[in-house]
């Protein structure tokens, strides 16, 4: 009895030994694309850093489909934590890891020891829904070795906001406003858009037309009618068309099989982004000519010369595919030119893009508005997911997030896993535009997270990107800002890398030759960065100054206007550090004759804190006359107290400013509503500023106001 008990006593111990040391194994996650161009090559990411002799000793090798083993290009990058595999011939292969290549490996054990992909001289169509299912469930398998990634990066990473204004190509006499666009002769939608003649104008859902023929007795014309279904959200305007982008829930159609409903679609709506197509050329009566829509949700719209495109991401239900339902994995169009219900996307149309593993489809449609009721719709989808856009008059560029494996250990709760989001990198992608076609050119990776449009731009054959890597408030591993070039075939040739420790970028823009980048934590660093020479960028200049710019727009060569806010220190309390507070709505005017040297020229500083205008996460908010040197845009105003917190409400409405480089800022109007309100009214918040001849109109979604442009006097008013 004694002897058993002893035996028990040795059992127990060496269980709870082993789980002990299962407690502080680290399990080593994977992630790898699918698909890979032999051009390219193929990368896999680890949580945990290789061994620098893992290739040299055979503990990570590559195999052909013949399971032999090939003599591939395989190299170590990013410290240890990728494995790069160049000089592929187009074929099926597997790369095998033990757990003895990764760095303490009697420590680690591996989600996975071995991975397949496909390598293809160009991007395939998908050839078969059974190709389509095998790359979901690898999306899925992928997931559950991986904690999902938190939006946090989403706050960090989306807010718009500008490249000179292109021309519109709408048909007015007089001489008016236009979008404040990124990139000149590429138009984007808006909320509002005029000819000169009329506005057109979307408010709360409602598209209006108003006649401002005669500013001081304008006419709202018309308000376009629509169904439960569709809401509008963005504009065009094209000669005599008008175009109406917006959000509509689609009814999937169903099958029936004896009388019941199949399961074939497992979910009975879906959104889709649908296109409204009017003929204007009486614009008291708008026809409705033609309607297209593309499943998913807008990422983006551009309109050059008489092309328009526009993409929408969408996610299949792929998850439903473990239930046995006969899910439809490809995304749906629509075309009332030739059916009157949806339709799902043939496979000769969807193709794999390389380099991430993403269930999110991106949907480009191309489209030509010379003949709007007849032209030929062209739509392609990519599995692979994208966030940011940008485009040029020759290329389309498509962003998606690649999140870097991360140990877990069974220490890590579910807690810490949300509030330490995985890192994340950012894979590009480029398609070249030829009028409705649209062909995907190649694709590449850099470090780091966007911020949004403005960190890209296109520039001489190159293209260039700033980025930041990890996060602003994670004390361990401070996070840090990146500027990087890539050829014409999305290969990395420059760099610029490490910057502003401890902060993260908060806008940017690119002016030829020359980058600019704002970051921001407690203090506001503009950097001047030279890209003249693309292997080879360095930074000219630095300017610390209080307060953070949101959106940076040039004034001129040796000038940029920056929109942001002021900021203040609190001092901290019991030795705890200051904290950051920020106060009026800021406006600088940085002079960069002296690349070496940027200077703050001058500034202005409106209200006190909750001030805030659109202008700070949307630069079409922005109102521009380039002959009179005006700026305005719209603003609700605070005013200051001597208490912490949010000021006082002092009225909404607009401000404009003449700035040059010779006198700087200088306010020329301010078109404030005076109120006794104690807070701010959606419907008379000013929504857009624009101008025809010498009339400036600020439009809100209760009326819309005429002014003198030259001397600010209320004219009239027309309200909905």
């Amino acid at each position: 009895m004694r002897k058993r008990s002893v035996w028990l006593l040795l059992a127990a111990i060496v269980a709870a030994l082993v789980l002990s040391f299962a407690f502080f194994i680290d399990k080593v996650t994977v992630s790898a694309s699918s698909i890979a161009l032999s051009e390219q090559g193929w990368k896999a990411n680890f949580s945990e850093p290789l061994k620098a002799s893992a290739i040299k000793d055979g503990t990570i090798y590559l195999v052909d489909q013949q399971g032999k083993k090939t003599k591939a290009n395989l190299q170590l990058a990013q410290n240890g934590k990728s494995i790069e595999v160049n000089e592929l011939k187009p074929g099926s292969y597997t790369l095998y890891i033990k757990r003895e290549a990764v760095q303490g490996g009697f420590f680690k054990s591996m989600s996975t020891s071995k991975l397949s992909f496909t390598v293809h001289k160009d991007l395939q169509s998908v050839k078969s829904e059974q190709e389509l299912k095998e790359y979901f469930a690898k999306i899925k398998k992928q997931n559950e070795t991986m904690y999902m990634a938190t939006e946090e990066s989403a706050e960090e990473s989306s807010m718009d906001s500008s490249e000179k204004s292109a021309p519109s190509s709408s048909g007015g006499d007089a001489e008016h406003s236009e979008t404040n666009n990124q990139v000149e002769g590429v138009d984007e939608s808006d909320m509002v858009k005029t000819d000169g003649k009329f506005i057109y104008s979307l408010l709360n859902g409602r598209v209006i037309v108003t006649d401002i023929q005669n500013p001081a007795n304008m006419k709202k014309m018309v308000e376009l009618s629509y169904d439960a279904e569709f809401y509008p959200t963005q504009l065009f305007l094209h000669e005599n068309t008008l175009i109406v982008l917006g959000d509509r829930h689609v009814p999937y159609d169903y099958e029936e099989t004896s009388g019941e409903v199949s399961n074939k679609m497992m979910m009975p709506f879906n959104s889709s982004t649908n296109v409204r197509f009017y003929d204007v050329k009486n614009p008291k009566n708008p026809k409705l000519v033609r309607e297209i829509g593309a499943e998913g949700y807008l990422n983006g719209a551009r309109k050059t010369g008489e092309m328009l495109y526009f993409v929408t991401n969408v996610m299949p239900n792929f998850w439903m595919l473990e239930e046995g339902g006969d899910v439809e994995l490809r995304p749906y169009t629509f075309d009332s030119a030739k059916e009157e219900k949806t339709s799902p996307m043939s496979l000769s149309d969807l193709s794999i893009l390389p380099g991430t593993m993403e269930g999110t489809y991106s949907v480009i449609t191309a489209m030509n508005l010379a003949n709007p009721e007849q032209s030929q719709v062209m739509t392609k989808g990519y599995l692979g997911g994208s966030n940011a856009m940008y485009m040029s008059k020759e290329a389309l560029y498509l962003t998606a997030p690649i999140y870097m494996p991360s140990t877990e250990n069974e220490n890590k709760s579910s807690v810490d896993m949300i509030w330490n989001p995985r890192e994340t990198n950012t894979e590009i992608f480029k398609f070249k535009l030829d009028g409705s076609d649209v062909k995907f050119v190649s694709s590449g990776e850099v470090t780091g997270m966007l911020l949004n449009q403005f960190s890209m731009d296109e520039h001489d054959g190159y293209f260039r990107v700033v980025t930041t890597k990890g996060f602003a408030w994670d004390t361990e591993e401070l996070s840090e800002n990146n500027l990087f070039i890539l050829d014409a075939g999305m290969k990395k040739v420059g760099s610029i890398e490490g910057l502003a420790k401890g902060e993260r970028i908060y806008s940017a823009r690119f002016m030829g030759d020359k980058a600019y980048m704002v970051t921001f934590k407690e203090t506001d660093p503009l950097f001047v960065m030279d890209v003249s020479n693309p292997s080879a960028p360095k930074v000219l200049g630095e300017l610390k100054i209080p307060g953070f710019s949101n959106y940076l727009h040039p004034l001129d060569e040796n000038h940029l206007i920056g929109f942001g806010y002021d900021t203040k220190s609190i001092p901290g309390e019991n030795g705890s550090p200051p904290r950051i507070i920020t106060g009026g709505m800021k406006i600088s005017l940085f002079d960069v004759t002296d690349f070496a040297n940027p200077k703050e020229k001058d500034v202005e500083i409106l209200g006190g804190q909750g001030t805030y205008s659109p202008l700070q996460y949307d630069h079409k908010a922005l109102f521009q006359h380039r002959d009179k040197g005006l700026y305005g845009f719209p603003v609700t105003m605070y005013k200051s107290t001597n208490k912490e917190g949010y000021g006082q409400y002092a009225g909404e409405g607009a401000m404009m400013y003449e700035i040059t480089a010779e006198e700087g800022i200088q306010q020329v109007a301010n078109m404030i509503k005076p109120t006794k309100q104690q807070y701010e009214n959606w419907d008379e918040l000013v929504q857009r500023m624009v101008y025809a001849g010498e009339t400036l109109y600020t439009i809100s979604s209760k009326e819309t106001k005429s002014y003198d442009l030259n001397t600010f006097k209320e004219i009239s008013v027309v309200t909905y």
